[in-house]
């Protein structure tokens, strides 16, 4: 009786720009305005979450259709 380990995919819903945060959001079980508010205050005091985030926005698969993402 193995579950189906988790996987990271964008938000086809809970977006803004590209559905990173919400797939985060959703993949750590937490409120995707947490993630957002984390990526702002990282790319506020070092630069570095814009360039992790559109680095993400292109690795990461959009939820297939039915997903729950």
């Amino acid at each position: 009786m193995a579950t189906e380990p988790k996987k990271l995919y964008r938000s086809k819903t809970d977006r803004i720009l590209g559905g990173v945060c919400g797939g985060l959001a959703a993949y750590f079980d937490i409120d995707p305005m947490v993630v957002r508010l984390a990526f702002v205050v990282l790319g506020l005091v070092g630069g570095g979450s814009v360039l992790i985030y559109l680095i993400m926005w292109l690795i990461v698969p959009e939820a297939p259709e039915g997903a729950a993402v």
